[in-house]
C-alpha cells in the first residue's frame, strides 16, 4: 500500500489528459465515497458533488472555464460545491446522529448532560453562527465577540463571508481527500478554481443558493500535461516551531 508522501508526490496538477484512455466512473464514485470521510467544521458536511461523466456536459463546460486544456481534454469532472442553505437540515440530521451516539457510548449518568449541550450548540449556536441576512447578521456577530472578546478568548472571524470562507476550508479537505483516494487508484486530478461559476451554475442546473467551491478535472496524464518538475518553496520559510 502506498503511503501517503508517495500518494502526494505522485499526484501532480495534470494540464492535458490522455483522451484515448477513460475511468472507471464507479471507481471515481468509490474515492468521493472515501471523501467523504474528511473533517467538516462541526460535522455539517454543508458540501455537495456533481460528477460529470458525460462527454457533451463536458464540452459545454469548456468555455466556462475558459477553454483550459485540463477541463476540455478530461474523462470526466468533479464539481465540488458548498450548500450554506442546508445548514438548519444538516445541524438537525448531526444532532439526531449524536443523540443515539450519547446513548450508546457514554455513561448513563453522563447522557442527559452531553444531549443538553449537543442540542444546544446544534439548535441554537449554529443557526446563530451561520444566520445570513444581507451581511447583517455578520455584523451583529462580530460587534457581539468583539464586546465578549474583551474579557475572554472568543471567535473573531464570524462575519457572513467569513463562514462561507469556512465552508470552502470543508470542502476542501473533501477535495484533497478525494484527489489522494484518485492518485491511489493510479488516476490522475487537477484542482481548477478558474471559472465563470454563474454559467457553471447554469449549465448543471445547481440550486441557486450553491456555490462553486472548485473543479477537479480528472483522466489519465499525458507527460506533456505535467509541467517539469514541481516546485516547492524551502521548507524552512514556512515553518516554524515554538
Amino acid at each position: 500500500m502506498a503511503t501517503v508522501k508517495e500518494l502526494l508526490e505522485f499526484r501532480r496538477a495534470v494540464r492535458i489528459f490522455d483522451t484515448t484512455q477513460s475511468l472507471d466512473p464507479e471507481k471515481v464514485k468509490a474515492c468521493l465515497e472515501t471523501a467523504a470521510l474528511a473533517p467538516t467544521s462541526s460535522n455539517l458536511q454543508l458540501w455537495e458533488v456533481v460528477h460529470v461523466t458525460d462527454k457533451s456536459t463536458i464540452r459545454q463546460l469548456g468555455p466556462a472555464c475558459f477553454d483550459q486544456t485540463t477541463i476540455t481534454t478530461a474523462d470526466e469532472l468533479v464539481v465540488f460545491l458548498i450548500r450554506p442553505d442546508l445548514v438548519k437540515a444538516h445541524a438537525k440530521a448531526v444532532l439526531d446522529f449524536e443523540r443515539d451516539n450519547v446513548a450508546r457510548h457514554y455513561p448513563a449518568e453522563k447522557q442527559a448532560k452531553y444531549i443538553n449541550l449537543l442540542t444546544q450548540y446544534y439548535t441554537r449556536l449554529v443557526p446563530f453562527l451561520y444566520g445570513r441576512c444581507l451581511g447583517l447578521f455578520g455584523l451583529f456577530r462580530k460587534a457581539f465577540f468583539s464586546a465578549a472578546g474583551l474579557f475572554r478568548p472568543v471567535l473573531r472571524s464570524m462575519g457572513e463571508n467569513d463562514m462561507i470562507g469556512g465552508m470552502h476550508k470543508s470542502c476542501g479537505l473533501v477535495a484533497q481527500s478525494f484527489m489522494l483516494a484518485m492518485a491511489e487508484q493510479g488516476y490522475d486530478t487537477c484542482p481548477v478554481e478558474g471559472f465563470d461559476a454563474r454559467r457553471v451554475k447554469r449549465l448543471l442546473k445547481l440550486p441557486c443558493q450553491s456555490r462553486v467551491s472548485l473543479i477537479v478535472s480528472c483522466g489519465i496524464r499525458l507527460p506533456k500535461g505535467v509541467r517539469g518538475d514541481r516546485f516547492r518553496l524551502d521548507f524552512a520559510t514556512q515553518y516554524r516551531r515554538v
